[in-house]
């Protein structure tokens, strides 16, 4: 009976268990059948993203400055990697075990399911070494992705801008929402630049390529002969206002010197040339670059990350004039002609108790033209001695001084530009004497060569102020549609009388054609220019300022140059815009003796350190 009694227990524990076994056979595969096929299919599944080809660069004439080239990367899935390989994996790397250790733990913060692009631009004969052995290396993958060519003769790296890995902030972001998938930790995306302010456009969006993996980890082929694959949309094509040529040349122009210079059409306000030396090769951050070369550019004393044409703020010397005649003669501090259009400059101007201000030469008599032609500081004293400091601030905000420039240069300063609250703030005891050197774009101001160049241009044109931009239009290429860049503001009119501006015209014609621009004129092109010579702090070296437009009866462009510690205006500055706006207009430099003497004193010309020699 016993033995009857434990047969009937363990029967009946044996069909306990069968039904157990039965209901959960039921739940598994009739009342949640759509759930666990959908987890049956993510353990054989993989989502692998196809990257879209980034969008070109193009300069002005179509010609092509940046697009793509092949680049391979190396895949960590952490989920699925085997610790023990990693010592095989860092061999055929040809890099260290902590290395690897170390992309992988990355890898896992960011996603342990999800293959993280871990070692980008892989030599082609490592990356096929990692491919014969995947079998042996399971969670290691592979990417075909692209990475930066650069094709142009013209570097225009602060143009261009730069890419560099994806931080993890940058990465926090763009993981919400519709961007989720758009962006991977591992991923290059647009730092500075072109590359940064576009990055949207240029991007593309990524596709997805299904394919069957097995319980390694190992890709064995695709899912339903890519039915289900969604292919990835490419970026758009940016068609850059930049001119190739010109700035190639200013580039070679700029040899052993320290500065920047920005061109501009005058119609439009499209930036022809931006230039800022030295400058670096953006095709290093194509590829993954090491501590030691980036501190290398990080710490560098001539700092050549640094854009001087949108930052480098600095008095602007005399190049200022034509804003203070078009200061005076709209304030009514001086008439274009009569008997009160005149100056007389006996080679200085009194400023009070015994002191004076110094002027480059004795004039005489001078009206505003001949005071630019002359570059008479006696003149332009006195304007300032009868303008309110306010009053000063106010137009120079008109022309964009002291603000941001509304471009799509994101890297910039809004300069300095002082008023009475300014100067009661550094020295409640300031004086007139202040207020005089701006006259001559001394003192207590500073600007940029980008915002020299675009009041430059409004001198140019009449007084319309256009915003400035890198970008003439994006086109998709698959459509050929052309879009026009968003956030650009509008043109503005400069409130001052148009007579004003063409008498200031007549006078920066004048200074090229007799006056301190004279050697920087273009052959059988008349132009308007003034030179400059800005202040250095610490008794170094003056900069070397210039700015001009041409030609004279229908400006095109627009050219402002600084040469750091390089001497007066005519020394760098000034032949660099001149031979600039030649290539420009003409196209070419035509060979001449003129031309190898103006060559001569543009390439001569090299920026220093040394302080000025002592004077008597």
């Amino acid at each position: 009976m016993a033995d009857q009694s434990r047969a009937k227990i363990f029967n009946a524990s044996i069909l306990v268990l069968i039904s157990i076994l039965g209901l959960q056979l039921f739940w598994l595969q009739i009342v949640n059948k759509d759930q666990f096929q959908e987890l049956s299919k993510d353990n054989t599944l993989r989502d692998v993203r196809t990257l879209p080809a980034r969008g070109a660069i193009y300069d002005r004439n179509g010609t092509l400055l940046v697009d793509n080239e092949p680049a391979y990367i190396v895949t960590l899935t952490p989920r699925y990697f085997d610790e023990s390989k990693t010592a095989l994996l860092s061999q055929l790397l040809g890099i260290d075990d902590t290395v690897v250790t170390a992309r992988l733990k990355k890898a896992a913060e960011w996603n342990s399911y999800r293959p993280s692009p871990s070692f980008r631009n892989a030599d082609f004969n490592v990356f096929s070494r990692i491919r014969e052995n995947a079998y042996l290396l399971p969670g290691v993958g592979h990417e075909i992705s692209q990475r930066r060519r650069y094709v142009s003769e013209a570097r225009a790296a602060h143009a261009l801008g730069y890419m560099r890995e994806i931080t993890q902030d940058e990465l926090d972001v763009y993981r919400k929402g519709e961007n989720e998938r758009r962006y991977r930790q591992g991923d290059l995306t647009g730092k500075t630049g072109i590359e940064r302010q576009y990055e949207p456009q240029l991007r593309g969006t990524p596709g997805s390529a299904f394919r069957i993996i097995n319980v390694y980890g190992i890709d064995v082929k695709s899912y339903q002969d890519g039915s289900q694959d969604r292919a990835p949309t490419g970026g758009l094509d940016i068609h850059l206002a930049l001119d190739e040529n010109v700035q190639a040349l200013a580039e070679s122009l700029f040899v052993n010197k320290r500065g920047a210079a920005v061109a501009l059409d005058v119609a439009t306000g499209g930036v022809i040339a931006m230039v800022s030396m030295p400058d670096f090769d953006s095709a290093v951050f194509s590829t993954v670059i090491d501590r030691d070369i980036w501190s290398r550019f990080a710490e560098d004393e001539d700092t050549p990350l640094y854009n001087r044409a949108t930052m480098n703020r600095m008095p602007p010397g005399s190049t200022w004039k034509p804003f203070m005649a078009l200061l005076a003669l709209s304030e009514g501090y001086i008439e274009p002609d009569g008997p009160a259009s005149t100056v007389f400059c006996p080679g200085y101007h009194p400023v009070g108790k015994g002191l004076i201000f110094r002027c480059l030469g004795e004039h005489g008599a001078l009206d505003v033209r001949e005071a630019l032609m002359h570059s008479c500081n006696t003149f332009f004293f006195e304007m300032a001695r009868r303008m309110d400091v306010n009053t000063f601030r106010r137009y120079a905000n008109q022309f964009g001084f002291g603000r941001r420039v509304p471009t799509d240069i994101a890297e910039q300063t809004p300069g300095l530009i002082p008023d009475s609250a300014y100067f009661n703030r550094i020295d409640p005891r300031w004086n007139i004497g202040y207020s005089m050197s701006l006259g001559v774009g001394q003192g207590d101001m500073g600007v940029t060569p980008l915002q020299l160049a675009r009041y430059t241009a409004a001198i140019a044109n009449g007084g319309t102020l256009h915003t400035p931009h890198l970008v003439a239009f994006i086109r998709n290429p698959e459509t050929g549609e052309q879009i026009r860049p968003e956030g650009l503001s509008e043109s503005k009119n400069i409130p001052i009388d148009e007579r004003y501006f063409a008498i200031v015209r007549e006078g920066m014609r004048r200074a090229m054609e007799e006056g301190t621009g004279y050697s920087a004129q273009i052959p059988g092109i008349p132009s308007g220019g003034k030179t400059g010579t800005a202040q250095a702090p610490g008794n170094r070296i003056d900069h070397s300022v210039f700015v001009m437009f041409a030609p004279f009866d229908d400006p095109q462009i627009a050219i402002a140059v600084q040469c750091e510690n390089a001497g007066p205006g005519t020394a760098c500055a000034a032949p660099i815009a001149s031979l600039m706006a030649e290539q420009y207009l003409k196209g070419y430099l035509p060979a001449s003796a003129e031309l190898q003497v103006r060559l001569g004193y543009a390439l001569s010309a090299v920026s220093q350190d040394l302080t000025k020699p002592d004077e008597e």
